[in-house]
């Protein structure tokens, strides 16, 4: 499981470097297509541990970029929400491809009864993982002196 997760972070460097993007870059397109609500650019900023004057300029290079698009917020007249446009979904998933084709073929290769014993042990590990999350404190412990 390790292995898996260290190569899961890794994966967001190859994936980068194959779109000609930075990693935060990428990590902004994947909490974007993550998020279930719109973002706008303080919330992402938050999101990512940056700035907002850093989340501004990363937002200002997506949009010259043509991987978002500022829109309306759904909810508030006052904001705006940040929408991944569909070039930046083809190139990302062009991109993932033979990621993904590798993934299906590992997939089929499972009995039945594997990939249901395989996706019930996933879904347990995501969910252990989102509680592990959620309970994170919002601001890390003060330093302590070695001593």
């Amino acid at each position: 499981m390790r292995d898996v997760l260290r190569v899961a972070r890794d994966t967001r460097g190859a994936l980068a470097r194959r779109l000609g993007i930075g990693i935060t870059d990428a990590a902004a397109l994947d909490q974007l297509v993550a998020s279930p609500e719109a973002l706008g650019p303080v919330e992402l900023g938050n999101r990512l541990g940056i700035r907002s004057a850093s989340a501004t300029t990363l937002v200002d290079r997506l949009v010259r970029a043509g991987h978002v698009e500022r829109t309306p917020h759904p909810h508030d007249r006052r904001r705006l929400g940040l929408r991944v446009t569909d070039h930046a979904h083809e190139e990302v998933l062009a991109a993932l491809r033979p990621m993904l084709v590798g993934i299906d073929r590992a997939v089929d290769r499972l009995t039945p009864e594997q990939a249901a014993a395989t996706a019930g042990f996933l879904r347990e590990i995501a969910e252990v993982m989102r509680d592990y999350v959620a309970t994170a404190p919002d601001d890390p412990p003060a330093s302590r002196p070695a001593g």
